[in-house]
């Protein structure tokens, strides 16, 4: 009975994490747009649909959450497109300007503009090296992912090289400590960070793979 157990647990934890999740992300895209689309789907004949399974303002729910979605990939592409132009180029530029000047609102977009460069343009090395460091104590190790080099000030403060690192937290790896470490305090891993979230999201039950058995593993599968 407890190896039946088990079984299923891991078959349904990772579907309910995966639902849960995708569920907030649906939820956080939609919610600002679904009471204009909701009044517009309630007018029309989908309010007399009803089904065994779903009521009729379960179905308007749901439609305008798809309606949104598709509405914001499809706007989302179209500004990707537009961006191209040189005019609109322009205007992005001017627009950028003018919100740099915006008190408060300055200081929250330059942040995210910042993290979003760092991330997605400028450091595509960042979160790519996993390292063990020495945390939450000396003789404890966690997992991390070095970040970058940690800020000029900070470095001349202790008069030795540091580097940021990220330790994610179990089984929730969005959140966790950023920590400044010494260089040689870090235990480099030849270990992809994939795998290294696979094992801090599992609680230490999916092992990373030995270097080259994976290949082995996708050698076999494919034949």
């Amino acid at each position: 009975m407890k190896k039946y157990f088990i079984t299923g647990l891991v078959i349904l934890l990772p579907l309910t994490l995966t639902i849960l999740i995708v569920a907030f992300v649906v939820n956080f895209l939609t919610k600002p747009f679904m009471g204009l689309v909701i009044k517009i789907l309630a007018n029309t004949k989908i309010q007399q649909i009803q089904t065994h399974i779903l009521s009729s303002d379960q179905i308007i729910k749901y439609g305008s959450q798809i309606l949104i979605l598709i509405g914001l990939v499809l706007f989302t592409i179209v500004l990707g497109l537009f961006a191209r132009w040189f005019m609109f180029k322009g205007l992005i530029k001017l627009s950028d300007k003018i919100l740099h000047k915006i008190p408060l609102v300055n200081k929250v977009y330059k942040t995210t503009q910042e993290i979003v460069k760092t991330l997605f343009i400028t450091d595509k090395n960042s979160f790519k090296q996993v390292v063990m460091v020495p945390f939450p104590r000396e003789g404890l190790y966690s997992l991390g992912l070095v970040s970058r080099k940690s800020p000029d000030t900070c470095i001349e403060a202790v008069k030795k090289e540091l580097i940021s690192v990220f330790v994610p937290t179990t089984p929730n790896p969005t959140t966790g400590f950023l920590l400044l470490f010494k260089k040689e305090d870090l235990i480099y891993l030849d270990m992809k960070t994939e795998d290294a979230i696979k094992y801090i999201v599992s609680c230490g039950v999916i092992v990373p793979p030995k270097k080259g058995e994976d290949k082995l593993e996708s050698q076999l599968e494919n034949k």
